[in-house]
């Protein structure tokens, strides 16, 4: 694999990641109707419970046999030298200090967790809010929820495949951020509009930018952190989310019980509207392309490059002395 395909190939992996949650909005509304009788609903819930249950035992099976824990050989120079660095007695504790000393990452940290926690709340609270305006809308919320995924995972390819065709990770970042907070500030806009066609564009549109951030998160953490541990970074961007998105899910639910769905969303606005801010100040220290530059190839086409321009000159100066 060449090195410069990793963007692409971490968009793909969250890919899958969000394919999941895609099904998670169209299947559960399908299998648990909403329904008054306790006794028919408990019944829907549980052959819910245990189709979850068969699919994740089948996974949890899938990855003791075929999973493995790495490649057999680097997919890239960088991989090879952190490979080469990483020590057996290194110290979790000891890598934790160091991402937390490095500001950059620091900041990614905060920004993902503001971006993907207001995603978390939204999706929470999306069919909420659907039904808050449109009665009986059930099934359609989960198909909102659905098109705000597959077009977060479409936004995520194209982004994965703009970052290895240009590496411009501080740039594409601050851009998917901002239009993430222009999409969520239509969205809050059109949601009781009264047409459901147009909540389907917009949400959409929001989608594709605020899902479609989430990879390349993770893909400027690994630049900025190189050459620790791409697990170590990842989890702390995880754990960010996670925490982020308690945080909103439960201040945003009240919000949406009190004051309605507007100032819920626009509760959203604000943080990420500070994500942007905090953004704009992480500085493109990409540690992994440097790595990445220094590989023995670019070497050798550097001296080939070089070679021809002695062989291109040696013409010249004969036809100069000749004259």
């Amino acid at each position: 694999m060449r090195a410069g395909s990793s963007g692409t190939c971490s968009v793909c992996r969250r890919a899958r990641w969000e394919l999941g949650i895609a099904i998670g909005f169209l299947v559960p509304p399908v299998l648990v109707p909403n329904i008054q009788d306790r006794d028919k609903l408990a019944y829907h819930i549980s052959i819910m419970f245990y189709i979850i249950g068969g699919v994740a035992t089948l996974l949890f099976i899938l990855v003791i046999i075929v999973f493995k824990e790495k490649p057999k050989h680097p997919p890239s120079r960088a991989q090879s030298l952190s490979y080469a660095l990483a020590s057996p007695d290194a110290s979790y504790l000891n890598s934790i200090v160091r991402l937390f000393k490095n500001l950059n990452f620091v900041l990614l940290v905060i920004t993902y967790g503001l971006n993907a926690g207001a995603f978390y709340a939204l999706s929470t609270l999306l069919n909420r809010m659907v039904i808050l305006h449109y009665p009986g809308e059930e099934v359609n919320a989960g198909r909102i929820g659905l098109t705000i995924v597959i077009a977060g995972m479409l936004g995520a390819v194209i982004s994965g495949i703009w970052l290895d065709k240009t590496k411009t990770y501080k740039e594409t970042t601050l851009v998917v951020y901002i239009m993430t907070l222009v999409g969520m500030v239509v969205y809050t806009l059109t949601l009781n509009l009264g047409h459901l066609w147009v909540v389907f564009i917009t949400a959409g549109t929001m989608g594709f930018f605020m899902t479609g951030y989430l990879p390349l998160g993770f893909e400027f953490a690994v630049e900025l952190t190189y050459p620790e541990s791409e697990g170590m970074s990842s989890g702390l961007l995880n754990v960010s989310a996670q925490v982020f998105g308690i945080i909103f899910t439960i201040s945003q639910g009240q919000i949406i019980d009190n004051f309605g769905a507007m100032p819920g969303n626009i509760f959203l606005c604000v943080f990420l509207t500070l994500g942007v801010v905090l953004t704009a100040f992480i500085k493109a220290d990409l540690r992994r392309q440097k790595a990445n530059k220094e590989t023995p190839d670019n070497k050798l086409q550097e001296e080939e490059e070089e070679e021809e321009s002695h062989t291109s000159k040696a013409p010249s100066a004969l036809s100069e002395e000749h004259f």
